[in-house]
């Protein structure tokens, strides 16, 4: 049955001109290439994507799709409607980039300069959104070619603030969701892809379900009693409560999560107290992140870590409080969306090419859409074949390999047609 439905596939695609549209696609390989190195030499930080903006609306413009613009700040939708009527898939790409300092031998280099909360910084695409944006607007151009092949409708959604706003601004997903951008029409299901500087070049990597971690930034405020080092007895340590708030956290992990269905983490990334060697503070703050991948563990640690905070402490002669604020949520991917979908992308990268892997806990706002319809988000190769250097995401020193790009337009284009034109 397996086999009957990749023939399916296989054969309807076929049916729509396959050796065309590879045509276009190859054809569009060299614009590809210019836009992402234009946005490379010039990144914009998050809700600031003025110029990228202009420069996506004016492309999609050219092509006769429809757009809306300012669309959660700086956004930028198209609308593209084919031949036909039918379903409707929609397609994203984050535009932001990093207050990172380039350090790299390209000749289209970044060289812009900013200040970001306060501090003189680099700006740089150091993780991969200008290829995502070139990449859909490639896509973008394809379609365009195509419209009598496409029985639907395909939303081109490029988002704003993937890193996350500046402090006290609304933006991303979450913000294009609350202006509509799922609605108008209806969008059914959502595809989205990020190009990963540690996975080689052709390949494609995905997981169905929890993909990558929510994540929950959380702060607690310790309030002891000050006192002199020497007499620590006339007083109530809040660093002493810090520190066993912190192991108590860690056995939550340790000791109560079920780490056999999903991994969890607690991580306190900064510890404040104090002003003098001697003298006991009277209060201290902790700031960290929890990252999960179940929503029924998630529930979980932040109930324990609650109770944990305000019984330690007072356990300890202080009070302590413990606050949460939401950066992403779980990064879930349809079961049957991905079961429907791999066939294409196979048929996009070569079977062996598509792997499955385990879940990680970085995060990605991308969730926000799949809270909301069936989303599948993968990731696409960026590493040079045969490279031992590695070139993380979120340094100076990220890479990546431009002969991948192409290889995401087709597994953009492939799973788009094939979901509208058999379903």
């Amino acid at each position: 049955m397996k086999h009957l439905f990749i023939i399916f596939f296989l054969c309807s695609y076929c049916g729509f001109g396959q050796n065309s549209i590879e045509q276009d696609i190859k054809a569009v390989e060299s614009k590809l290439i210019e836009w992402r190195r234009h946005f490379h030499q010039n990144p914009e930080l998050s809700n600031q994507e003025f110029q990228t903006a202009e420069k996506i609306a004016t492309h999609l413009r050219s092509l006769g799709i429809k757009v809306q613009t300012e669309v959660a700040v700086t956004g930028v939708v198209g609308v593209l409607k084919g031949s036909l009527p039918g379903k409707v898939v929609a397609l994203r790409a984050d535009i932001d980039a990093l207050p990172v300092t380039e350090e790299s031998e390209l000749p289209f280099k970044s060289t812009v300069k900013t200040t970001f909360l306060g501090k003189e910084t680099g700006v740089a695409h150091a993780c991969g959104h200008d290829g995502h944006t070139a990449i859909l607007m490639a896509v973008a151009e394809v379609l365009s070619k195509n419209r009598d092949k496409i029985k639907g409708t395909v939303k081109f959604i490029f988002q704003p603030a993937e890193e996350g706003p500046p402090p006290g601004e609304e933006g991303g997903a979450k913000l294009m969701i609350k202006e509509g951008v799922l609605e108008n029409p209806n969008v059914d299901v959502i595809f989205g892809l990020h190009l990963r500087s540690m996975v080689e070049v052709g390949q494609i990597h995905y997981k169905p379900g929890g993909a990558m971690a929510a994540v929950e930034r959380f702060v607690v405020n310790v309030k002891g009693k000050q006192t002199h080092g020497a007499a620590p007895w006339f007083g109530v340590d809040p660093i002493l409560i810090s520190a066993k708030i912190i192991d108590g956290f860690q056995s939550i992990i340790s000791r109560e999560s079920k780490l056999i269905n999903e991994a969890a983490v607690i991580t306190v990334g900064k510890v404040s107290a104090g002003v003098r060697f001697n003298i006991i503070p009277d209060s201290a703050e902790l700031i960290g992140t929890v990252r999960t991948l179940d929503p029924e563990m998630k529930a979980l640690i932040i109930k324990r870590m609650t109770e944990m905070t305000e019984t330690i402490a007072k356990a300890y002669g202080g009070e302590a409080t413990i606050s949460f604020r939401n950066q992403t949520a779980i990064t879930y991917n349809d079961h049957d969306l991905v079961n429907q979908m791999l066939p294409s992308l196979k048929l996009a990268a070569g079977n062996e090419n598509v792997i499955q892997i385990k879940a990680e806990t970085i995060g990605e706002d991308f969730s926000y859409f799949q809270e909301e319809i069936p989303g599948f988000y993968f990731y696409l190769g960026g590493m040079s074949k045969g490279n031992t250097t590695l070139h993380p995401h979120h340094t100076p020193s990220f890479y990546i390999d431009e002969s991948g790009l192409l290889l995401g337009v087709k597994a953009f284009t492939q799973m788009t047609l094939d979901y509208l034109n058999n379903n």
